[in-house]
Parts: C-alpha cells; sequence; structure tokens
C-alpha cells in the first residue's frame, strides 16, 4: 500500500524543500520506492521533464535525490510570475494561461483536479509519496480552496511534519502559533515538528523542546545542525553565497531584473574555485568584468526596459568596447537583437521593442512554448554540451550562426563575428564539465581548474541524508514511511 507523508513550514524557505531532498534520499536507502511531489509551486526556476513538461526545479533535485527522472506529476501546478498581481498558470507542465490573483483563486477548482490526478497516479505507482508544502499552512487569506498545503493534505488524508528554521529566530512561536491557526483536524495532522539550521550546544535548547512536546503533545522529530556550505538549487531566491577563492579569478557580472528566470544556471559558476560572480541589483553600477551574463526572464520587453532605465545597456557598450564577453542566455538571448514582438500579449501589454541591437536577429513570442532537454556540440572548442530550452520565442535572422549545433539536426544560438558575444536558448549549459571549461577560457580564464557541478550536487544530497540519519527519529520517521522498524524486523 503506498503512503504519503507531508513537509509543511512555517514560512516560507524553512527547510521544506530541503528536508523532502533529504527524506527522498534517506528513504531511497531504506530500500523504498520513493517520488517527490509538490502540488502547487511558485517559481521562476524551472527544469524541463523527461515526458517533455516543465516542473520547479527543486522537484528535479528531489527527482536526482530519489533516483528517477523529473516527471510532471512531480509538479502539476506551477505559477511563473510575470508581474506583481499576475502569473503564468502550468498545469501538468503545459502553460494554459495568464492570471491574476483574483482570477486564479477561481480556477483552483480545475487545478485541484489536476493535483489529485497526479498524486492518485503516483501513489499507484511508488510506495512512498514525499510531499512539500509551499509558504505555509496558516496564512489565513489563502486558505479557501487551497490546494498548496492543509487543503491537500486534508483530501489525501496525510501526515504533516511542521518545520521551522531557528536560524530566523523565534522558532517556537513559529511552530506554537502556526499550530494555533489550524483546524482541529489540521491539527490533529500533525505528527511532528522538525527545527531546522541549529547551531549551537543542543543541551541549551533541550528545555525549549521539551516545553513544545508538553505545550502541544506533539514529539519534536529532531534538529537540524546549520550547514554553511551547503548547496541545494534555490527555488526562488537567488543564493548569492561564494566561499572563499583565492589566485586569478574570472570577474562574472549577472544583472538582477525583475523577472530573472532560472539564475541556477550560475550555480556552477558561483561555486567555481576559479570565478568571482556578482549579481548587481536595481540601484548598483556594472562594475568591471571579464564576462557580462544576461540572464532568462519570464517578462523580457519589461527587464530590457528596466535595463535600459538603469543605464546598464551603456555599461555593457562600455564592455564590449574594453574587450569583455557578453553571454545571453534565452530572454537574454532575446534581448541582444534588433527586435522582440510579443503580439498576443504573452508577457505583457501586446507590442513589439527595440532590442540591443548586438546581433542580427529578431524575436517573437508564441504561444506554444518550447520544452526539450538537449545535447550537442559547442562552437568554441567542439566539446560535448548539454541542457535544457524553456522558451516562448522564436527567434529568426542572419546573426544566429549556430553557437550550438544540437543531436537533433537543429542548431542554437550565435556567437558574434569578433567572438565577443555569445548568445543561447540553452540552461543549465555550465552544468556540464567541458562546456564550462570551454566557456570559461572564452571569457578569459587560461588555465582552468576541473570542477564538476553534478558530483558537488549528488554529495551535498547525500549529505543532506546523512543528517536525517544522525539528528532525526529514525524509528519514528520509518513509522511514517511503512517502513520496517526494529521491532517489526526482529
Amino acid at each position: 500500500m503506498s503512503l504519503t507523508l507531508m513537509v509543511q513550514g512555517t514560512t516560507s524557505d524553512a527547510g521544506k524543500s530541503t528536508l523532502v531532498t533529504a527524506l527522498c534520499r534517506w528513504a531511497r536507502r531504506q530500500g523504498a520506492a520513493v517520488v517527490p511531489f509538490k502540488p502547487q509551486n511558485m517559481a521562476l526556476n524551472s527544469a524541463v521533464t523527461a515526458d517533455g513538461g516543465e516542473i520547479g526545479r527543486a522537484q528535479a533535485v528531489q527527482a536526482q535525490a530519489a533516483g528517477l527522472a523529473p516527471h510532471t506529476d512531480m509538479n502539476p501546478v506551477l505559477l511563473k510570475p510575470n508581474s506583481d498581481i499576475g502569473a503564468q498558470v502550468i498545469i501538468h507542465g503545459r502553460a494554459v494561461a495568464s492570471m491574476d490573483a483574483v482570477a486564479y483563486h477561481d480556477y483552483k477548482r480545475v487545478a485541484r483536479e489536476a493535483v489529485l490526478a497526479s498524486h492518485a497516479r503516483l501513489s499507484a505507482a511508488y510506495e512512498l509519496v514525499m510531499v512539500e508544502g509551499a509558504g505555509s499552512p496558516a496564512e489565513i487569506n489563502l486558505r479557501a480552496g487551497d490546494i498548496a498545503n492543509m487543503g491537500f493534505a486534508e483530501a489525501v488524508d496525510c501526515p504533516v511534519i511542521l518545520i521551522a528554521d531557528i536560524d530566523r529566530g523565534g522558532v517556537f512561536a513559529h511552530l506554537v502559533g502556526t499550530l494555533a491557526l489550524l483546524s482541529d483536524s489540521e491539527q490533529a495532522r500533525v505528527v511532528g515538528f522538525v527545527i531546522n539550521r541549529f547551531r549551537g550546544d543542543l543541551a541549551l535548547l533541550q528545555p525549549g523542546l521539551d516545553w513544545l512536546e508538553q505545550r502541544t503533545g506533539k514529539p519534536v522529530l529532531g534538529v537540524l545542525p546549520y550547514l554553511t556550505d551547503l548547496h541545494l538549487e534555490a527555488e526562488d531566491a537567488i543564493d548569492a553565497r561564494q566561499l572563499a577563492k583565492a589566485g586569478r579569478l574570472l570577474r562574472v557580472v549577472v544583472p538582477v531584473l525583475p523577472r530573472i528566470s532560472n539564475h541556477t544556471d550560475f550555480d556552477p559558476l558561483r561555486l567555481h574555485p576559479q570565478v568571482d560572480l556578482q549579481f548587481i541589483g536595481p540601484g548598483e553600477s556594472i562594475p568591471p568584468a571579464d564576462l557580462i551574463i544576461l540572464p532568462g526572464s519570464k517578462s523580457v520587453r519589461a527587464d530590457l526596459a528596466r535595463l535600459r532605465e538603469h543605464g546598464w545597456d551603456a555599461a555593457i557598450a562600455r564592455h564590449l568596447r574594453y574587450g569583455g564577453k557578453l553571454l545571453g542566455i534565452c530572454g537574454g538571448l532575446q534581448m541582444l537583437g534588433r527586435r522582440i514582438a510579443d503580439p498576443l500579449g504573452l508577457e505583457g501589454p501586446a507590442g513589439e521593442s527595440d532590442g540591443l541591437g548586438l546581433l542580427d536577429f529578431s524575436t517573437e513570442l508564441a504561444a506554444e512554448k518550447q520544452l526539450r532537454n538537449v545535447n550537442g556540440r559547442l562552437c568554441l572548442e567542439d566539446v560535448p554540451i548539454s541542457g535544457y530550452e524553456i522558451h516562448a520565442g522564436i527567434s529568426s535572422g542572419p546573426g544566429l550562426n549556430g553557437a550550438v549545433g544540437l543531436d537533433d539536426g537543429r542548431s542554437d544560438g550565435a556567437l558574434s563575428a569578433d567572438g565577443q558575444i555569445l548568445a543561447t536558448y540553452l540552461h543549465g549549459l555550465f552544468e556540464q564539465p567541458q562546456a564550462c571549461e570551454a566557456l570559461l577560457r572564452w571569457a578569459g580564464l587560461e588555465q582552468v581548474e576541473a570542477f564538476d557541478y553534478h558530483a558537488l550536487r549528488e554529495r551535498d544530497i547525500e549529505r543532506l541524508a546523512d543528517l536525517v540519519e544522525a539528528h532525526l527519529d529514525g524509528e519514528r520517521l520509518r513509522t511514517l514511511c511503512g517502513l520496517p522498524t526494529k521491532e517489526t524486523s526482529t
């Protein structure tokens, strides 16, 4: 019989994604056929699945932890904000419409059916469904028609672990307050607490843990320590952390636009021992750099207008005059051309905008989004490259001379005649070691150290599973997951 266990958090970024990733790998170690699931996700970082759809990147990482290829059933509802009040709604991997918050509230009945259908399919195929909630179950204004937290848990009748981040402060208030705002049936569904990101002597925390258990009647399943160097791809917020680095560093700058998407593209650079990666936000000037990267965007024309408002177009032109390199990825590629047209109003008001005019091509946004996992060869050194496409734009023009030759017979992107500007639709291009090394040499780093990003991600997933083994109540977890306990095994 399949079991479902859900992790909900007292706040956004409490550690839900991290704990579900850890539990997926831990359960797999126990021999369970486990699958990750997030009913509804709001994020601009997404991945292309094996069945040709689009899901949140956090679920793709959780799939890796479970030893599975990503599938659209793992995240049946994905919301990609394209304004402060609206988002593109993606159901079972495919964009269905753009809606404001009021319209989506009415649409939740349809989304709920998609969520329950995906959960039913996963439950039929796997022993254990490990579910991640979204935000907090105590967001009173979002409780009506909820499909992301307790509304889902009530619908499928599953137990819930509640996690809180002690590094934020007020952890006991977060846990007790969240519990108090739930209905009686929802409170009964909470089977225990996990406290995340603790640093210090656990003995000093123990009186608080004892009080929490006495106050709520719920067990503390464990306290996870703070790891300063843990890397998991961020669901939405930009992770700008870098370890101390020495020697000749390649200076890379990424302007942070309001609707930046798939900024996880830059994690391999941020973690590379020879790269100094800087995210530059509004009000900041672009500093001297070897490489400027224009990232993906969910609203390309609006973000291009914002880039110009900040004077970053002039900074890019100056950067090129002094011999710097420029890379455009996806929406960044579209900005480099002569024109961007959105006749259907897919990303905002219908219309068109002048591009930066640095490459000779134009882009028109089309209703059907291009979603592909691809492999090919990078023109710079004829090395293998892999990545994924997520874009509505169709680009055409003589400037698209094919920076990447794809195995499916198509070509992608462009390299300028002087070799200073490279453009591609491929996300994830820095994850393949040989392609990453070639791109860093093109950008000006002469001697590139070997760096395997996939191995680093796998190492940290293993570390998370080790933390579960060392710091959580294994017997209770096995019971919740339907796994043999010491008592049943004897």
